[in-house]
């Protein structure tokens, strides 16, 4: 199981997990597609944006490898902003390939990157003569 170094451990000041330690003995949990529906909890939300966000920041549109990430924080996201990077996938491979798609991230997550284009915006604007 590859263990992807740099990527937190989980949602900061929160016990919401993104990886686990190791590999299960009994096989890896399979991934499955989960309804996430309007009435959700507000930091299960914030949980399901976190882990896109740490996605997008570890591996942006490139196929990454499921390894030692949580097979449940990856099922909220399933079908819909990550998807399968290969055919056929195997959703209890640790192996298995995974991709974000970004349009669908974007969409449902307007905020994971908003807040990056916010600070471009802002590094370009820079005034060195107002400091």
């Amino acid at each position: 199981m590859l263990k992807h170094r740099g990527f937190p451990g989980r949602l900061p000041s929160t016990d919401f997990q993104f990886t686990v330690r190791r590999a299960n003995p009994k096989g890896a949990t399979p991934i499955t597609r989960r309804e996430r529906y309007r009435d959700r909890r507000t930091p299960d939300k914030q949980a399901d944006a976190g882990f896109l966000k740490a996605l997008w920041d570890h591996f942006g549109d490139e196929p990454f490898e499921r390894g030692n990430l949580d097979a449940g924080r990856l099922s909220w996201l399933f079908g819909r902003e990550v998807l399968a990077a290969e055919d056929p996938f195997d959703p209890t491979s640790y192996d298995a390939l995974l991709r974000v798609d970004e349009t669908a991230a974007r969409i449902s997550f307007p905020e994971v990157f908003a807040a990056g284009e916010d600070a471009e915006v802002d590094a370009d604007d820079w005034d060195e003569d107002s400091a």
